[in-house]
């Protein structure tokens, strides 16, 4: 456990798995596996996102490890464990039981697939029922129109947009849109997730793990 992580009582490191999807705490082992995954659609050039480049692959692990209020994720394949991607639980806040959900980005061939539905299934799975979340949060660029209609889709409400919030990599300054989800609105939100989880659906590609 890492001396930021020992500071969260409230939320601490899992592997959460449904089906052929595990997040497990994300380690300097997954480097390789990550870097693959940033690799399949060259993903760190998509100025609205912060996917690391594959020379940056270490750092971006040792940031998340070190990183107070975070608790990273690799997502993989559960049989092989194949790195498809990354995402986090950040900005948590014991003392009114908040999470967001965030840093989340998955190889190409997994965009548009049940990985991420997966993903947000486990992940809000564990904040309400698990961790008795009273809200969860999420935040996007305000031009990352297919990271707030996925956020949408799962049941999220607008809060509103933070202008000038952050920094892009290309040096730009982004507005951020900022959205929630009530304990009060997650039974109706987990319905919808595993509704859109059993329809049929592409699958991502299975590739042995990198060695």
């Amino acid at each position: 456990m890492t001396m930021a992580m020992a500071t969260l009582p409230f939320v601490q490191p899992v592997t959460l798995q449904q089906g052929s999807i595990a997040l497990v705490p994300l380690g300097l082992s997954h480097a390789d596996g990550l870097r693959a995954a940033a690799q399949d659609g060259e993903l760190w050039t998509l100025r609205i996102t912060s996917v690391p480049e594959p020379h940056e692959i270490q750092t971006y692990i040792q940031t998340a490890l070190q990183t107070d209020n975070r608790l990273a994720f690799a997502v993989t394949h559960a049989t092989t464990g194949e790195v498809l991607g990354s995402t986090s639980f950040h900005d948590i806040v014991p003392s009114v039981k908040r999470v967001e959900i965030g840093y989340t980005w998955y190889a190409a061939r997994c965009q548009r697939t049940h990985v991420n539905t997966t993903a947000k299934l486990l992940m809000l799975t564990h904040a309400f029922e698990k961790l008795g979340c009273h809200v969860v949060g999420w935040r996007t660029d305000n031009f990352n129109f297919a990271s707030q209609k996925a956020i949408e889709r799962l049941g999220a409400r607008k809060d509103g947009v933070l202008r000038g919030h952050a920094l892009r990599r290309d040096g730009t300054i982004r507005d951020t849109v900022m959205y929630s989800m009530r304990a009060g609105e997650w039974p109706e939100a987990k319905a919808q997730l595993l509704y859109l989880l059993n329809k049929p659906r592409q699958s991502p590609q299975s590739h042995s793990p990198t060695h």
